[in-house]
């Protein structure tokens, strides 16, 4: 298992939090949230799903991956 922190902006209540967790873990990942920081910490199996796609499935959820 792989691990990283993210700083995403545009986050700010609960429903951001569970749309973040969700989008990580459909992909086999998990996420931790942190509101206050503005990070979102993901631990993820490297040989089966890249950060660059963990930022993408972020993203497309309409925040901004700023790392």
């Amino acid at each position: 298992m792989a691990n990283v922190v993210l700083n995403v902006e545009g986050m700010s209540c609960g429903h951001c939090v569970s749309s973040v967790e969700k989008a990580v873990s459909n992909l086999g990942a998990s996420a931790t949230v942190d509101l206050a920081s503005k990070t979102v910490a993901v631990d993820y199996d490297d040989s089966k799903v890249s950060v660059g796609t963990i930022k993408e499935a972020i993203e497309e959820q309409g925040y901004d991956v700023v790392q």
